[in-house]
């Protein structure tokens, strides 16, 4: 916990995203690190999985079903462009390593998906939040988390050697949740966000916290992703009751957060990381460019200056929290030993340069 602390104000005096420090720690401190140290393994394990379970809640807590349902329709065609622009290089650069068609869609699932929280964050700390091209930054972010929906799913089917009926039973499955989540949220979230919230914070923690661990488990218990079932209950939450949901369970989604990106760090031995090295600075360059292409044709699309581009363009850079799920999908699966190396180090290149692109990008207002 003190190391968390230390990393997470170490990178706040630097401005950039923890994640990349946290990252660091679990290698520096993992099996084959500086220093090894003898960690509770079943806590870190446990704590790990609840970091998943709450990024993915407070993520669903941004979106009301409205905004969903208006955000899918106004961002589908930058969303395929993103997505065929950004999962297509990881993939090609898999089959090339030599992870095969199976261990490569893990890799351009790792590629495609933005960083939520970082994109989210240095939106509110660059001041962007009232920008013209803001929305569009948005609607992809929207895109992006809908995507997961689906792919989410059929990756942790893969993961647990489901077979192809039963991915397709897990996909229709989390469809047909995501659609009927977010009719209820859009007709009902009100009511049923009153009925579940009383008047004591402490009730309300907890029924939340318990709500969205029981339909996380559940959604495990049908080859669904846990992640996925988390987000689906953020997005039924709705009005005061999100605002104060958010407040309550933000301390623990950072925590846990922590130990979910310490946990993965600990996993790696750092000795395998230069083997990789050379492949992920090539691809962090190659779907560098092919996301902020995408970013500046969804921009340009929506009539945005060209200094509006730029900022769109360096926001949407980063990988974060998604990536490292979906490599933590991939050895799960047992693909291959090289996924994990070459995530962190990708990882720890684009959440790094992100944040730093960001401040030369432009000036704060404008555009």
């Amino acid at each position: 916990m003190f190391l968390l602390a230390v990393l997470a104000r170490v990178a706040a005096w630097w401005g950039i995203s923890p994640i990349p420090l946290y990252l660091l720690g679990g290698l520096a401190f993992g099996e084959g690190g500086l220093i090894p140290l003898i960690t509770s393994q079943g806590f870190i394990d446990v704590g790990a999985q609840l970091g998943v379970v709450l990024l993915l809640f407070m993520l669903g807590l941004e979106y009301t079903g409205d905004e969903l349902v208006r955000g899918l329709r106004t961002s589908a065609p930058a969303g395929v462009v993103d997505l065929v622009a950004n999962f297509t290089p990881g993939y090609l650069a898999g089959l090339i390593i030599g992870f095969g068609p199976l261990g490569s869609l893990f890799l351009g699932g790792v590629t495609y998906i933005s960083s939520s929280g970082v994109v989210a964050k240095l939106l509110s700390d660059f001041g962007w939040t009232g920008n013209r091209e803001t929305p569009v930054v948005l609607s992809i972010l929207v895109f992006e988390d809908l995507a997961m929906a689906v792919i989410l799913p059929i990756l942790g089917a893969v993961a647990l050697g489901a077979t192809l009926t039963g991915t397709i039973v897990s996909v229709l499955i989390a469809l047909t949740a995501v659609t009927v989540v977010i009719s209820v949220a859009s007709r009902h979230g009100h009511r049923l966000s009153r009925v579940v919230f009383s008047g004591s914070d402490e009730v309300n923690l907890l029924s939340v916290l318990g709500v969205t661990l029981i339909v996380a488990g559940l959604a495990e218990q049908i080859h669904v992703s846990a992640a996925v079932g988390a987000f689906l209950v953020g997005i039924g939450v709705s009005g005061d009751a999100a605002n104060r949901a958010r407040m309550l369970l933000a301390p623990l989604r950072d925590l846990f957060a922590g130990v979910f990106f310490i946990f993965f760090g600990l996993s790696i031995d750092p000795g395998t990381l230069p083997d990789v090295a050379g492949y992920a600075i090539g691809l962090a360059i190659v779907t560098g460019a092919t996301k902020a292409a995408a970013a500046w044709w969804a921009t340009n699309r929506a009539m945005i200056g060209v200094r509006g581009r730029k900022r769109a363009a360096a926001a949407l850079l980063a990988r974060g929290e998604f990536s490292i799920v979906i490599a933590d999908l991939g050895l799960t699966a047992g693909v291959g030993a090289a996924l994990g190396p070459m995530a962190a180090a990708y990882v720890l290149i684009m959440a790094t340069a992100g944040p730093i692109i960001a401040r030369f990008a432009g000036s704060r207002r404008g555009g």
